[in-house]
Protein backbone atom coordinates (compact mmCIF):
# COMPACT_ATOMS: atom_id res chain seq x y z
CA UNK A 1 0.00 0.00 0.00
CA UNK A 2 1.11 3.44 -1.08
CA UNK A 3 0.08 6.76 0.14
CA UNK A 4 0.98 10.05 -0.99
CA UNK A 5 3.33 12.09 0.65
CA UNK A 6 1.13 15.02 1.04
CA UNK A 7 -1.65 13.02 3.19
CA UNK A 8 0.95 11.66 4.94
CA UNK A 9 2.02 15.07 6.03
CA UNK A 10 -1.24 16.28 6.61
CA UNK A 11 -1.94 13.27 9.11
CA UNK A 12 1.00 13.72 10.82
CA UNK A 13 0.44 17.39 11.01
CA UNK A 14 -2.86 17.26 11.93
CA UNK A 15 -2.04 14.40 15.07
CA UNK A 16 0.96 16.53 16.44
CA UNK A 17 -1.35 20.06 16.70
CA UNK A 18 -4.26 17.46 18.06
CA UNK A 19 -1.68 15.77 20.81
CA UNK A 20 0.89 18.55 21.65
CA UNK A 21 -1.27 21.81 21.24
CA UNK A 22 1.33 23.99 20.33
CA UNK A 23 0.65 28.08 20.26
CA UNK A 24 -0.31 28.87 16.66
CA UNK A 25 2.06 31.31 16.75
CA UNK A 26 5.33 28.31 16.84
CA UNK A 27 3.13 26.58 13.95
CA UNK A 28 3.25 29.65 11.65
CA UNK A 29 6.87 30.44 12.69
CA UNK A 30 7.83 27.02 11.68
CA UNK A 31 5.05 26.74 8.39
CA UNK A 32 7.17 30.10 7.24
CA UNK A 33 10.50 29.81 8.28
CA UNK A 34 10.50 25.96 6.46
CA UNK A 35 9.15 28.18 3.53
CA UNK A 36 11.60 30.28 3.40
CA UNK A 37 14.42 28.29 4.02
CA UNK A 38 13.87 26.05 1.20
CA UNK A 39 14.29 29.33 -1.03
CA UNK A 40 17.26 29.97 0.24
CA UNK A 41 20.77 29.31 -0.03
CA UNK A 42 20.82 26.48 2.69
CA UNK A 43 18.61 24.14 0.53
CA UNK A 44 21.20 22.69 -0.97
CA UNK A 45 22.72 21.83 2.02
CA UNK A 46 19.53 20.39 3.42
CA UNK A 47 18.51 18.93 0.34
CA UNK A 48 21.73 16.99 0.49
CA UNK A 49 21.13 16.20 4.07
CA UNK A 50 17.82 14.72 4.03
CA UNK A 51 18.72 12.46 1.15
CA UNK A 52 21.81 11.01 2.94
CA UNK A 53 19.56 10.51 6.29
CA UNK A 54 17.07 8.73 4.18
CA UNK A 55 19.65 6.71 2.71
CA UNK A 56 20.75 5.51 6.18
CA UNK A 57 17.28 4.46 7.32
CA UNK A 58 16.13 2.85 4.09
CA UNK A 59 19.54 1.10 3.93
CA UNK A 60 20.80 -0.51 6.84
CA UNK A 61 24.86 -2.10 6.41
CA UNK A 62 25.04 -5.06 5.14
Amino acid sequence: MSIPLWLFLLVVGWLGVKLFRPPFWLVVVLLLGGYLLADSFLAPAIDSGTQTGTTVVNDPPK
